[in-house]
């Protein structure tokens, strides 16, 4: 039988079990040491000086990126650690400007003010005293006096002074609606003074509009800002978000069905009619395009609306070269290419000399095929015969390191293509439909990492008069960004095409290669019949992910380069398919670094610790710097007084802001996704079963082919046998190849 307790007992034992809240506490508290941040969520370990505490105490929770001398008024809770004892738990921080002379010393020596340094910073002060920041914000034209510090360094300093004012203003302002004050200066830099007017007429648009804020930052927000949960806004940023996401994993489009429900998932039971309405809205603004795709038994789809565009643009530009004409002399190709045979000493196959001709013969030609089967031999005949015949050419790759290896097998100068573009900085291509390349054909090779975007841009700056001759492998992976440019070219059957499927002899001679067209068949590589150092392909069985990471560790710091005659920091890449983990990208590069990079003068960024020496790798397209998602490149120096960093790509030296090193990160280890269009002279590569969820046949596949020298794969057998038998990468919802269809069969 139930107890029946009294009400008045009741809310007694609710007293008993459940104690009070205790107060939230305000101390204010002078940074004294950052032990520990992650800048992607704000959160810190300080170490911190407090009024009425004796000696130094931790305090830990989301604050702004702190460093040494900041003043922090901080509001939360003492705590009892169980491993690392008494604890100030923050909830929420807010910063002031340090008190005191050497408060302001360590504030002024830590890099915070650009153009300060620990030198300057003692002048600076022993001028001033504990009046020194007083005069920055209201006398700075006293600064002058002090040693070191000219009319362009004190307008740095104003400048840099004047940041960190708004930032503030808009931390404080985020707090108020529990927003991590890590976001601020991400904000600040993407809409400047203007932040939070931004922020408070929509903050949707961060959601789209700065790097690393998604829907549901922008959402807690908006809710917080006092948005409705069924606000059309909500419902139109939930869409846009989710097309973005579709198309970051390399979609064009979404099924609309498929959309519906995924915004419901995100906006936890929002009303499908709701969603409907603002789809429609959004369509009507021409955000969005709907669109039936029924002869594909797609049914109704939606497109960003520039998605849609590129996809129609793509397949109208390509019908317009192939349709135009542009004579060439067949007799006179046939002597130019028997020219060449007979100074190079090469007869071409019937194969090759057949894929030279198309390609040269046609206005666009698709030349596709593994390792060894003969393309490299075959661009550099299509190369010299085309001059030969008086043609201007031009040969550009996506990335800078394709660009360098296409130069140095066809022996002609190489670009990337957004510097052959010319990359201009309103975000565009000088060269465009405007003003257009002078060529008389263009030769891209690398094909399969070219998206929808970066296609469009070298169509509409190609004239109708020039050849285009696309090189690449349809089995690697795809590009990263939207579209599968190169499958849906040869899918359509639309264009000209040759696929080079026989190994030469020499070729036949490297288990890189053989294995390389075992793997992309589904078969389990074989080993290598001769041993280090002419052996050039390993496999090792290990199923321990401990013992992998080991193993790793000997065969890059060790025995590659004692067996091989190997740099290990210049000459052996660890490509693994996750980022977590043993052997993931994360763990093996701070590992990697202390083996490789020990001595390297170190300084910290947020809880990464880098090192000049270092090799790292570029995270996303930065236009303006002309450095693209995937090049690999060495810190060479780094000035925290001046709070920039040189880092070199490809003997090019670049200038990094250190706010702006956060788009690098360490490279001895880096996803076989960030390797397209690269090649190394040694690999490394585990395969354990914890990538399961990535363990694809064309990841394999691409991770073996960017080695030239040595190619060592370890770990699970299982793990492998489970990529080979994974063919069906996932499937990306494009529409090319039908458009093209249609456009070239009308």
């Amino acid at each position: 039988m139930k107890k029946i307790i009294p009400e008045n007992a009741f809310m007694n034992q609710i007293s008993q079990a459940t104690p009070p809240a205790a107060p939230e506490i305000s101390l204010q508290a002078e940074v004294l040491t950052v032990t520990f941040f992650n800048a992607q969520n704000g959160y810190a370990v300080i170490r911190v000086k407090v009024r009425d505490e004796p000696g130094t105490i931790t305090a830990v929770g989301h604050v702004l990126r702190v460093h040494p001398g900041e003043m922090l008024r901080i509001f939360g809770l003492w705590k009892e650690h169980p491993k690392y004892g008494r604890q100030f738990q923050i909830h929420r921080a807010e910063p002031l400007l340090p008190a005191g002379i050497n408060a302001i010393r360590r504030y002024l020596a830590s890099g915070q003010l650009k153009g300060v340094g620990p030198v300057l910073a003692e002048r600076m002060v022993k001028m001033f005293r504990d009046k020194t920041l007083e005069i920055i914000d209201t006398d700075p034209k006293k600064l002058l006096q002090v040693e070191g510090i000219g009319a362009s360094k004190l307008e740095k300093i104003l400048k840099s002074w004047e940041e960190q004012h708004h930032v503030r203003a808009l931390i404080l302002f985020l707090q108020e609606h529990d927003v991590s004050p890590a976001l601020a200066a991400r904000i600040y830099r993407h809409y400047g003074p203007e932040s939070m007017q931004k922020v408070r007429d929509n903050p949707y648009e961060l959601a789209y509009e700065v790097h690393g804020i998604g829907f549901r930052t922008a959402d807690a927000i908006a809710l917080k800002l006092g948005f409705a949960q069924d606000c059309p806004q909500r419902m139109e940023a939930a869409l846009i978000y989710l097309l973005f996401q579709c198309g970051e994993s390399g979609h064009v489009f979404c099924p609309q069905d498929e959309l519906i429900q995924k915004a419901q998932v995100l906006l936890e039971g929002a009303d499908e009619s709701a969603l409907q309405d603002a789809l429609d809205a959004l369509a009507q603004r021409k955000r969005v395009v709907l669109e039936e795709l029924g002869a594909q038994g797609l049914g109704a789809v939606v497109y960003l609306g520039h998605f849609h565009r590129w996809e129609k643009e793509i397949a109208a530009r390509l019908r317009a070269l192939s349709d135009h004409p542009a004579a060439m002399d067949k007799n006179k190709l046939r002597a130019a290419l028997s020219e060449l045979e007979a100074r190079r000493r090469i007869s071409l196959s019937r194969e090759q000399r057949q894929a030279v001709e198309d390609a040269c013969l046609n206005k666009v030609f698709l030349l596709t095929g593994g390792p060894g089967t003969g393309k490299t031999t075959i661009t550099k005949f299509i190369v010299d015969a085309m001059s030969l015949l008086g043609l201007k050419i031009k040969l550009a790759a996506p990335t800078g390191r394709a660009a360098k290896r296409l130069s140095e097998a066809t022996g002609s100068p190489a670009s990337t293509l957004h510097r052959l573009l010319q990359y201009a900085p309103d975000g565009g291509f000088a060269l465009n439909e405007t003003r257009m390349l002078k060529t008389g054909m263009l030769v891209v090779d690398e094909v399969s990492m070219l998206d929808c975007q970066l296609c469009l841009a070298v169509l509409r700056a190609l004239p109708l008069t020039s050849r285009l001759v696309l090189v690449g492998d349809v089995n690697q992976l795809p590009s990263v960004g939207p579209g599968n440019v190169l499958g849906d070219l040869l899918k359509s059957r639309t264009l000209p095409s040759a696929e080079l499927t026989r190994i030469y002899r020499q070729a036949q001679e490297s288990m890189i290669v053989v294995n390389a067209h075992r793997i992309n068949q589904g078969l389990f590589p074989h080993a290598s019949p001769k041993s280090a150092p002419q052996a050039d392909f390993f496999w090792l069985e290990q199923e321990d992910p401990g013992l992998v990471q080991d193993m790793i560790l000997q065969m890059v710091c060790e025995r590659i380069p004692a067996s091989y005659d190997l740099n290990p920091r210049l000459d052996v890449q660890v490509l693994t398919p996750m980022h977590k983990g043993e052997v993931g990208t994360q763990q093996l590069n701070v590992l990697l670094q202390e083996r490789l990079n020990p001595r390297g003068r170190e300084f910290t960024l947020g809880l990464r610790k880098m090192r000049i020496g270092d090799r790292v790798l570029q995270l996303r397209n930065n236009y303006e710097k002309e450095v693209f998602n995937g090049d690999l490149g060495w810190i060479m120096d780094v000035d925290i007084e001046e709070g920039e960093a040189l880092v070199e790509f490809d003997g090019r030296e670049v200038t990094y802001e250190l706010t702006e090193m956060d788009e690098l990160t360490l490279a001895y280890a880096v996803s076989v996704h960030k390797s397209q269009g690269s090649e190394y002279p040694a690999v490394v590569m585990p395969l354990l079963l914890q990538h399961f969820m990535l363990l694809q046949r064309n990841l394999i596949y691409t991770g073996l082919t960017r080695a030239r020298r040595l190619a060592v794969l370890l770990g699970s057998k299982k793990a492998l046998h489970i990529g080979l038998k994974n063919a069906k990468a996932r499937t990306r919802y494009t529409n090319l190849a039908h458009r093209l269809m249609e456009i070239m069969n009308s």
